[in-house]
């Protein structure tokens, strides 16, 4: 039985390719490359691993549904017809990130504004209550992207961007971003056995993930949490597996 499903890992412009790469030596062979993205597929296992591997991903996000939108009547109709129990329920908090590219949506904040109402008053019909908002610590986060009159609705896996490591304790001023630094490596060609010198060193950013690189330690085995840990369907056992085997673990 295949219980694979899209996914979209989000990188920097110009990590897309060294990304595509990463993803593949995970063992996965359906990868495409897009702007700023790298679409994949793969179960829940992959999801989880991917998370903790990938060293040039910012997050990686799961689409859910897609649909054609006109405006902003359209949007909230077709975001109440969702069944959003299968993702939600009224003791779950959620927030909402928005990107538009449209001439009929211009305003992303309005439209996760709509997408809130229409999550928030079907609870309200079907079950008389309705989860909360939280910005800041939700237990399931949602991204809307809307291209021309295309609306897509995913999940975020991730959670805090995943350039959150979680091997830094104490940091300089304004440290290289760790996804940037691991993408700057992988494009340099470093094969991770010769010398490696960083005449930039103030948090030790690069050193450090020098040093995971050549060790093939996964990029976030330090991280605290990953978002999809909250979802209704995560898999604990399978996820610890995962960590106990470096991400070696074969999905």
């Amino acid at each position: 039985m295949n219980n694979n499903f899209k996914m979209v890992a989000k990188t920097m412009f110009g990590f897309e390719e060294i990304l595509a790469k990463e993803i593949r030596n995970l063992g996965c062979a359906d990868v495409k490359e897009g702007v700023r993205s790298v679409t994949f597929e793969g179960d829940t296992g992959f999801m989880y691993k991917a998370n903790l591997c990938l060293r040039t991903a910012i997050k990686i996000i799961k689409p859910i549904h897609s649909f054609s939108v006109r405006n902003e009547d359209d949007l909230y109709k077709k975001i109440y017809a969702m069944e959003w129990s299968e993702f939600l329920s009224i003791d779950t908090t959620f927030a909402i990130d928005t990107t538009v590219n449209s001439e009929n949506f211009t305003h992303s904040l309005y439209v996760s504004q709509k997408v809130k109402d229409a999550i928030v008053d079907r609870f309200r019909d079907m079950d008389g209550s309705r989860p909360d908002v939280d910005v800041k610590n939700p237990d399931v986060r949602i991204n809307i992207h809307i291209n021309d009159r295309l609306c897509t609705v995913s999940l975020d896996s991730s959670g805090r961007s995943l350039h959150h490591r979680g091997y830094r304790t104490a940091t300089n001023i304004a440290p290289i971003n760790e996804v940037l630094a691991a993408g700057l490596l992988l494009l340099s060609g470093w094969d991770g056995q010769s010398d490696f010198l960083d005449p930039m060193c103030g948090s030790g950013t690069f050193l450090t993930e020098a040093a995971m690189i050549a060790c093939n330690i996964p990029a976030n085995i330090n991280r605290k949490a990953f978002a999809f840990e909250k979802w209704h369907d995560f898999d604990a056992k399978k996820n610890l597996l995962i960590k106990k085997l470096g991400g070696k673990y074969e999905i």
